[in-house]
């Protein structure tokens, strides 16, 4: 198996906001004349499943070990982490209908972040050509997946939209479809998985400035779920990243990590902090 070490380059509130949301954007990132490579390459390699590039040395260093890429998974799985061995081409002749609601399988439900699935548009992908739709926090959220097909639009859902060269990293169990598209043309996505291969401990970017108290466990749009629910699981998957979960403990009620902002001191319940050097 390769592995790969680099700089993380999340820190505290960006870790946390991925707990959160269940993905990260990382638009435009990837050079043009990579993106035009790519394009071509997976003309001549039209298959659903375009493994072939992952031998290209030109396309790992600029895609899969894009420094900007590779730092966050870096930060979210750990040192030396597993690079992807199977590549998937979501490659569609536009217009198409939105495609169900689904999560991959194969998809676990917990705390525990041991890989990450990974989506890269090697071109522009605007609302006409059906860019993937994703539900922020719906990594959570369990359903049989012969229920969520039947689910239209869902409020709160955002649409990938983004420039040729962008990457996001998300949850692997994370509801997603490939959005109507109206426009005539072809659509690539490439999608694949990077993996964990140590322990979980807190060594991303530190941000001294960081409070457990103060910091946002909730999703600003609508959860779908049993009010706070979004806040308990977003701290818990962030305390499991810390290899803290010894410590991780819920009171409920209005204590942490019910949002601190307006309480008059530090909300009950608060864990030791896990934040006095690596776990």
């Amino acid at each position: 198996m390769r592995t790969y070490d680099c700089a993380p380059t999340l820190n505290d509130t960006q870790v946390l906001e991925f707990c959160r949301n269940g993905f990260l954007m990382l638009e435009g990132i990837v050079p043009d004349e990579i993106n035009r490579r790519t394009f071509a390459f997976l003309d001549a390699h039209p298959s659903g499943e375009p493994v072939e590039i992952l031998k290209e040395d030109w396309f790992v260093n600029n895609v899969i070990l894009h420094p900007e890429a590779a730092g966050a998974v870096r930060s979210l799985l750990g040192a030396n982490f597993g690079l992807p061995v199977l590549m998937s081409n979501h490659r569609v002749q536009c217009p198409m209908p939105a495609q169900g609601w689904h999560r991959d399988g194969g998809s676990k439900y917990g705390p525990q972040q041991n890989y990450l699935q990974v989506f890269y548009y090697p071109q522009d992908c605007p609302v006409e050509l059906g860019p993937t739709e994703l539900v922020p926090g719906s990594h959570f959220l369990f359903s049989l997946s012969t229920y969520m097909g039947h689910y239209g639009h869902i409020r709160g859902g955002v649409k990938t939209t983004a420039p040729a060269g962008s990457i996001f990293i998300s949850v692997y169990s994370v509801w997603h479809r490939r959005s109507a598209s109206t426009a005539e043309g072809l659509r690539n996505m490439l999608k694949y998985s990077y993996w964990r291969t140590v322990p979980p401990q807190r060594d991303w970017v530190i941000d001294p400035d960081f409070d457990l108290a103060t910091a946002e466990y909730g999703l600003a749009g609508p959860t779908f779920r049993q009010q706070f629910r979004d806040r308990y699981d977003a701290a818990e998957m962030y305390f499991w990243l810390c290899g803290r979960m010894s410590e991780f403990r819920l009171i409920g009620g209005q204590g942490w990590p019910h949002h601190a902002d307006n309480f008059l001191d530090k909300p009950y319940g608060m864990p030791p902090e896990p934040l006095k050097g690596l776990a």
